[in-house]
């Protein structure tokens, strides 16, 4: 699809005029070809312009959004006020004082902050009349809808930003090409920088937006408790699945799930900082990389050793965390265990020179700790220790990410995480540099992703976020509908078991790794996905559009759709050429009364017209335009994410052969060769449909790990095999050995018999030797091969067979 049409389909039509005119812009080139000098100057002049058009319009927006969520903020206040002052009119006999919060909310609403006026006054004398229960909760309603509004609106702003900058990427790049000005270095370093537009962070919106969410929701009573929520625990056990996002859709992400979770944040009376969100570890292991293979193939008993940090690298304390892999077979859970050290403490812990015996001590002093806690912590520290400095770990790799987590606070059974800004970091020496300077991690850098300071060779910048669904349900209880629409939706891809410490040492150690993880070779995959017609997760915008005085005295106010009747009907905004699909929609609500029609004829006109919408979605419309198919994107992953884990590995040989041999094979347009057809004006075949290599192979030299569980009874069931194979063998020799002791010395027949047998048996006891041989080392080895044997059972019935029939037929022929 060319560019062009992609922005006027995507667009938010009332915000139209404030996109990049990229037709425009494409026109200029055209025009002024042969190009030259003064060319140039009236061409940057005009994409400086339009640059300073989109950086205007999202500054406004965002700060307009912002003053919207704080007067709702405040009115959601006020209405939990008057409510609390109606119950208290309502019942007489109630003498418990008003919490701290509803004497903040009252005294807020008659706080005039800006000085006040006269008609000020008069305002909030009418916005302070005394209102109804029924009254109350209509207002608490139609904030709601207000609220999808905003939630509506930041979705559409981070999708302006996006369209707006491959807008800007993609001319600059038609330009130098068809003027054969190189315009593209200056202007990325010149102008982008200047005009950073792109680089918005909408975390802080959004968790603005989900304390917004939360009081209306929750009428203004958010849920409180332990912000933690298990945090503070030494040793807590967690159910995770794992999810990649696509760039594109990590804030319609975000947006769906605070409707159903908050934002957590540890401290809600300190004001919210994005460097509050990152977090880094540093991974320990040795040169031989046991740490790492071990993780990798999922073996009993298998670590992690990490130093964890929060925030800044200025923080003074570290969290030393040991993680620990348990087989199911065992009947324990895989485990997270920690406890906190000084930062300036850890050189002299990892060298084994400090204990953290005096420290835990002091808490039982302090009553913070139990004993029996304490000692679990020391024994802890000390094996932690001991691996270190046995095993000659040391610092190999390191994680940064942002984390936005949502969770209701003292609630751990629903928590999902997302970590954007995913960067993988060497830390190790093993190549000859010394990169910490004998530190337990480097100072050369911070948390200024993308950490320009690091040399490019040692870091991996992640192209996804990293979705966890952490769930505690009970045995037998479905998660909620929401939870498994989301992860069943186009937003996110499955990937079991994805680890960040085995992709960064897959990635940059390749020189000293030869397993790499099963999902490797699918990082060139394209996850995004058309969303389905019945999806849940879209982030859609309220038919109504009932807007409080304020939003419609807006420079930018939302498109007047028609009232619903009551209903809660949703859709997305409006685009160039839908709204046609808008009429049809709006004239069904009151079809009855425009037509006044008897209700036979009523209902006919019904089938009519909805027939006619089917129409208009799925095929050519009334004016014989054929609507372009969705794009298909093809999922890179194709696992069922609720499924439980030994389900995935019930499918080992599955995924192991589509690993080995080619699927399909298509071709995939680049973006260069696709902005050529675009230029030609012609394009092949249907332009919007994208067709994917599919080719699942290990780099050279190198093999894909696939998780396999193996439990005991899979070696008790070859032994028990093999057993099985022997006593038939032994058999066999019984009967060849009855027969060469009873038969006369010159029976030939019966030594040929007998001879058949034994051969028989010696053969079923060399083949089951070798079977079993071979399947205890590709067990050892957590190979995921077919162990059913598929020709032994029918050779050996052959042999006897055949054994039966010699001394059959040679009989008969004596006779």
């Amino acid at each position: 699809m060319k560019f062009g049409r992609r922005i006027k389909d995507s667009r938010y039509s009332e915000w139209a005029d404030q996109y990049i005119d990229y037709s425009a812009l494409k026109k200029q080139i055209k025009k002024n070809l042969p190009w030259t000098a003064e060319a140039e100057v009236e061409f940057i002049a005009s994409l400086t312009g339009e640059l300073e058009k989109c950086e205007s319009f999202q500054r406004q927006k965002a700060q307009e959004i912002n003053l919207r969520i704080d007067k709702l903020e405040k009115e959601v206040y006020d209405l939990v006020a008057k409510a609390t002052a109606e119950d208290s009119g309502d019942d007489v006999s109630s003498d418990e004082p008003p919490t701290e919060r509803e004497v903040e909310a009252q005294v807020d609403s008659y706080v005039d902050e800006d000085g006040g006026s006269d008609d000020d006054d008069d305002d909030r004398d009418e916005d302070d009349e005394p209102m109804s229960l029924d009254d109350i909760e209509e207002r608490f309603k139609e904030l709601e809808e207000e609220v999808a509004v905003l939630v509506a609106d930041v979705h559409d702003l981070a999708l302006f930003t996006k369209l707006n900058f491959t807008g800007f990427i993609k001319i600059v790049k038609k330009h130098d090409k068809l003027t054969g000005f190189q315009l593209k270095p200056s202007f990325n370093k010149e102008v982008l920088e200047k005009h950073p537009f792109y680089k918005m962070n909408y975390d802080v919106v959004i968790v603005k937006l989900s304390k917004l969410f939360d009081l209306v929701r929750t009428r203004g009573n958010p849920v409180e408790g332990d912000s933690s929520a298990g945090g503070s625990q030494n040793a807590f056990v967690r159910s995770t699945t794992k999810y990649w996002v696509h760039e594109e859709n990590i804030v319609p992400l975000k947006l769906n799930v605070l409707k159903h979770l908050p934002v957590l944040v540890f401290d809600p009376n300190k004001e919210f900082d994005v460097k509050d969100s990152a977090i880094t570890s540093i991974y320990y292991d040795n040169e031989d990389l046991e740490l790492y293979l071990g993780r990798l193939e999922k073996t009993e008993g298998a670590e992690a050793i990490r130093m964890r940090w929060y925030g800044d690298v200025d923080g003074k304390v570290v969290f030393v965390e040991r993680k620990t892999h348990r087989e199911d077979w065992t009947g324990e859970k895989s485990v997270k265990e920690r406890f906190t050290i000084k930062e300036d403490k850890l050189n002299d812990f990892c060298a084994g020179r400090y204990t953290m015996d005096a420290e835990f001590d002091a808490l039982v002093a302090k009553g913070k700790k139990t004993e029996k806690e304490v000692e679990n912590m020391k024994q802890l520290a000390d094996e932690i220790q001991y691996a270190i400095v046995t095993r000659k770990l040391c610092p190999v790799m390191r994680s940064f990410y942002n984390r936005t987590a949502f969770q209701l606070p003292g609630n751990a059974s629903v928590r999902i995480s997302l970590d954007t800004e995913l960067t993988l970091v060497r830390e190790d020496s093993f190549d000859g540099v010394d990169r910490t300077n004998g530190n337990w991690r480097r100072t050369d850098m911070g948390i200024d992703f993308p950490f320009p300071t690091v040399k490019k060779q040692d870091k991996e910048l992640f192209p996804y976020a990293v979705l966890e669904v952490k769930l505690a349900t009970r045995v037998g209880e479905e998660p909620p509908q929401w939870i498994r629409d989301l992860v069943h939706s186009h937003l996110v891809e499955a990937v079991p078991k994805f680890s960040k410490f085995i992709h960064g040492c897959a990635t940059l150690l390749p020189e000293r790794v030869d397993l790499v993880p099963f999902w490797l070779p699918q990082m060139d995959e394209d996850i995004r996905k058309q969303p389905s017609a019945e999806s849940r997760v879209l982030i859609e915008r309220p038919v109504s559009q009932t807007h409080s005085a304020e939003s419609s005295s807006q420079a930018h106010s939302q498109p007047n759709s028609p009232h619903m009747d009551g209903t809660d009907t949703y859709q997305e905004p409006v685009s160039e050429g839908e709204d046609d699909e808008y009429l049809v929609e709006a004239s069904a609500t009151n079809e009855d009364a425009h037509l006044r029609l008897p209700a036979e004829a009523a209902e006919e006109a019904k089938a009519a017209r909805e027939h006619r919408e089917r129409n208009l979605r799925s095929g050519p419309d009334s004016s014989g335009f054929q609507r372009p198919a969705p794009k298909k994107y093809h999922r890179g992953l194709g696992v069922d994410p609720l499924q439980p884990s030994n389900k995935f590995d019930s499918n080992v040989s599955a995924l192991d052969a589509k690993l080995h041999d080619a699927a399909k094979r298509g071709h995939r347009e680049s973006d260069d060769d696709a902005e050529d057809a675009d230029e030609g004006g012609e394009d092949e075949g249907d332009p919007n449909h994208v067709e994917f290599t599919r080719e699942f192979r290990a780099p050279t030299g190198k093999r894909i790990a696939i998780p396999v569980r193996i439990e005991p009874k899979v070696i008790f069931a070859t032994e028990r095999t093999f057993l099985k194979w022997l006593h038939f063998a032994v058999l066999l020799s019984a009967v060849s050995i009855t027969l060469i002791n009873f038969i006369p010395p010159g029976d030939t027949v019966g030594f040929i018999a007998a001879a058949c047998f034994t051969f028989t048996a010696l053969m079923a006891t060399a083949y089951s030797g070798v079977m079993y041989a071979w399947r205890v080392l590709r067990i050892r080895a957590r190979r995921a091969v077919d162990y059913h044997d598929k020709y032994g059972p029918t050779a050996l019935c052959l042999a006897l067979i055949a054994s039966v029939l010699v001394n059959l037929i040679l009989r008969v022929r004596e006779l």
